[in-house]
């Protein structure tokens, strides 16, 4: 009985590999073996179509071809060339990542998963893709498109964001990992997913093992894989002011512990709901920066932006005059030097229309 398990899941495999050897996309990360480089196309494309991800790999591999170029980078210019990618906090731990390469490591990218799970940002699923492709260590990887692949394959009702599930689906993973050629086995089943197994209207009519999927013969491909709602999205209310002196604009950099850390934007009185301009600037926050009622130029329509757990509400308010108090981390920049700062993209979306 297992000897045919072994035989089944081989099958299932080799039909996946068939298929991806004629059918994957051509990406740069998959001309090499060099770990450093796996490493950062991994990290861009994490929770990122790889259509977006592209330039951003292109641009960080010329700018840092190697770990010691990227650890020896500040972290401002690091989140300049990350602007518009989304989820800041890669960025900043592929610094912290690199440096430890550095310091702990030589200089030498890890290759092996017991290594790779050690540094920063490297979870499970990267230390294992890293290990696979690099040095073919027999690691399945588990991504999304993996957890539908298996669960759509096999009819698995267990949710894939439990404790339980992703126990299960590591689990089964390792089962059918072809234990010969785990680099080749791991693209397979990740390109199979993204391409042909999609979340929405997978191609089920040229799918290679379509006659085996439950989902296929159950017509359960809406259904799996199945996802516990957890996520509890935090609303917020940014106002933002727009103090401008000549050539210079009044910016804000970020602290640690929040959305865009790091980061500049522009001087912000958060609140708990939309309120109106009178209301605003009725609050004692904002009356400690104003000797009396400003002179508003405009105010902005209201725009959402959504995060992964948060969706922020934002209007800009352009001011005559300028605040009579000044916060720490408020200062005024040259227009011509805004482009060297690494800014949110609501930020630099409203400043870029402004400014041009």
């Amino acid at each position: 009985m297992l000897n045919q398990l072994l035989l089944y899941h081989m099958i299932f495999s080799d039909e996946l590999v068939k298929w991806y050897n004629e059918n994957k996309r051509d990406l740069p990360w998959r001309h090499t073996t060099d770990a450093y480089m796996i490493w950062l196309s991994e990290v861009i494309l994490q929770q990122t179509r790889v259509e977006q991800g592209l330039p951003y790999f292109y641009r960080f591999a010329e700018k840092y071809p190697t770990i010691n170029s990227f650890a020896a980078a500040d972290e401002a210019d690091i989140l300049k060339l990350w602007q518009g990618l989304g989820y800041y906090s890669r960025g900043r731990n592929m610094l912290k990542t690199a440096r430890m390469v550095r310091d702990e490591f030589g200089g030498k990218f890890p290759e092996r998963y017991d290594d790779l799970i050690k540094l920063k940002g490297i979870g499970e699923y990267t230390a294992a893709a890293i290990a696979s492709f690099s040095v073919n260590e027999p690691r399945a990887v588990v991504d999304g498109n993996v957890y539908r692949v298996l669960a759509r394959y096999l009819g698995i009702n267990e949710p894939i964001n439990s404790t339980a599930g992703k126990k299960l689906f590591q689990a089964t993973a390792n089962d059918f990992l072809n234990m010969k050629n785990p680099g080749l086995h791991n693209q397979a089943m990740m390109e199979f997913g993204a391409m042909l197994c999609k979340p929405k209207n997978p191609a089920c009519g040229i799918c290679p093992v379509r006659i085996g999927c439950y989902a296929f013969v159950h017509n359960a491909t809406t259904s799996l894989p199945v996802k516990l709602s957890k996520l509890k999205i935090k609303q917020r209310f940014f106002n933002y002011f727009l103090f401008t002196d000549a050539d210079r604009v009044l910016m804000n950099k970020r602290g640690e512990g929040d959305i865009w850390a790091n980061m500049y934007d522009l001087p912000l009185i958060e609140t708990s709901t939309l309120l109106s301009p009178e209301e605003l600037f009725a609050l004692p926050e904002t009356k400690k920066h104003f000797s009396e009622r400003p002179e508003i130029v405009t105010i902005s329509d209201v725009k959402k932006h959504v995060l992964t757990h948060q969706h922020l509400y934002i209007r800009f308010i352009t001011i005559a005059k300028q605040p009579i108090e000044i916060k720490q981390k408020w200062g005024f920049i040259k227009v011509e030097n805004l482009e060297k700062l690494p800014l949110s993209k609501p930020i630099f979306l409203f400043l870029d229309n402004f400014l041009n």
